[in-house]
């Protein structure tokens, strides 16, 4: 019986390793998957990303936070004056609106009042209940959407002649 030298034998057939690229397919896709939805917050923080993020939300049914930009509210009006009749009371009147791209909650605002030579009296941070007189019936102010506020606030000290808002 003649044995033939391993090297002159003809190699064993190849087996077909498509198999094993679809499995590796497949992991990699789930990986990008997981990594979307755990950064899912992050994306959709980011203008650019954030109408892939919806789209994909909305096919997969998960969810997306709200838009935060509050350096797009846009003051309209603003005033602080004294209410007749009741001494120590000043009246806060102020409209504004949301100039972002998408929806957003309701801001905090911070209004500060100062004295004449500039220093600070009083400052406050008033949330949507404060100066809305209750919670917003929506969560979120549509883009363009305007709004209109009114509340009262004690005096924080005489001699208030300026003011500066600020949302947050």
């Amino acid at each position: 019986m003649s044995r033939t030298p391993s090297f002159i034998r003809e190699p064993a057939p190849r087996r077909s390793r498509a198999g094993e690229w679809i499995a590796l397919l497949v992991l990699a896709l789930a990986l990008a998957a997981q990594l979307f939805f755990s950064q899912r917050a992050q994306l959709a923080a980011n203008a650019q990303w954030r109408p892939l993020v919806l789209a994909a939300c909305g096919v997969l049914g998960c969810s997306v936070p709200a838009w935060r930009e509050p350096t797009a509210f846009g003051m309209l009006s603003r005033d602080v004056i004294a209410v007749p009749g009741r001494p120590g009371v000043l009246r806060v009147q102020a409209s504004f609106r949301n100039d972002a791209a998408w929806p957003q909650p309701w801001p905090a605002l911070v209004l500060a009042l100062s004295d004449a030579s500039g220093r600070q009296l009083g400052v406050r941070r008033f949330v949507p209940g404060d100066y809305l007189g209750e919670a917003p019936k929506e969560a979120l102010l549509a883009p363009g959407q305007a709004t209109q506020l009114a509340f009262d606030i004690v005096e924080p000290g005489p001699g208030v002649v300026a003011f500066d808002f600020r949302f947050e």
